[in-house]
């Protein structure tokens, strides 16, 4: 198989895996540090275990290699610690939203970091990715708890997209498996510093849903991520990866019983047809 086209099958794959780590910051009983620290220790484990069972070494190349491995780590410590608390601070399904607006800052930012023009058609489908999202978002004022996790939410779509575009140009020579291990080696090393005595007080069941976090839903997914990059551009990933709030949405409604409007359909489907037509086009572009 074509190996453009096997990462696109893989991302949207991971897309949906990614889509249910949003219910974790209300099924897990922690603070967003306590919930990315647990996270990353099981991650990181699960990783390196990945990486040598494939055979590869864990070394890096070079001493610049290993300076990028932090800058990537520290990114992604801030990024999964105001993902949660943004949902925290308001619900699943608009944590997640205002998440999504990284795929606009990142289709504005990729042609500095790649040296590519900015086409007319990646901004239609960062705007209609943008309308998507302001249909989701449910009536707000500027003095509750769901417009502080919107803020806290487009803060960790910034982190994201910088984290996406120095991946791909820094550190995309490294296997997906390699390069989230440092990663979440660096967020583990981090918030060894800052996390509370609820971890470690936590019940069996808050650990058993940790481990399920950290396998199947954090080493698993990006390490296939950090893999299709290499294959992919990183606005491809992201007007893909914008069907996570959609599916996050869905299972929110499922399993934590959340009433989001018309608004909430009809956005999401916004952002599923720009999704779609991003994959179609890197499929194209990539055949030229």
């Amino acid at each position: 198989m074509d190996p453009v086209k096997k990462s696109l099958i893989s991302l949207h794959f991971t897309v949906v895996l990614l889509g249910a780590t949003g219910l974790f910051s209300k099924i897990i009983p922690l603070s967003a540090i306590d919930i990315t620290f647990g996270r990353s220790i099981i991650a990181c484990i699960m990783l390196v275990a990945i990486v040598k069972i494939t055979g590869r070494r864990l070394s890096l190349y070079s001493a610049k290699d290993y300076l990028v491995a932090l800058i990537l780590g520290l990114l992604m410590t801030a990024h999964w610690v105001t993902y949660f608390a943004a949902m925290q601070y308001s619900s699943v399904s608009v944590g997640m939203i205002a998440l999504f607006t990284f795929p606009v800052i990142t289709v504005l930012l990729e042609p500095f970091f790649e040296k590519i023009r900015l086409v007319w058609q990646d901004l239609l489908s960062a705007f209609i990715v943008l309308c998507g999202i302001a249909l989701l978002i449910p009536e707000i004022s500027l003095s509750n708890d769901t417009t502080l996790g919107i803020v806290i939410g487009i803060v960790s779509a910034i982190l994201y997209a910088f984290r996406n575009l120095i991946h791909r140009k820094h550190f995309s020579h490294y296997s997906g498996a390699h390069a989230m291990a440092y990663q979440t080696l660096v967020i583990f090393v981090c918030l060894s510093f800052f996390s509370s005595d609820q971890l470690y007080e936590a019940d069996q069941h808050t650990y058993i849903w940790l481990f399920v976090l950290g396998t199947m839903l954090t080493a698993f997914p990006h390490a296939l991520i950090a893999a299709s990059l290499r294959h992919l551009r990183a606005k491809t990933f992201s007007l893909v990866a914008c069907m996570q709030p959609f599916w996050g949405t869905i299972m929110a409604i499922i399993i934590l019983n959340e009433n989001p409007n018309w608004q909430t359909f009809l956005g999401g489907i916004m952002i599923v047809s720009a999704a779609i037509y991003e994959t179609y086009s890197a499929q194209k572009s990539h055949k030229k």
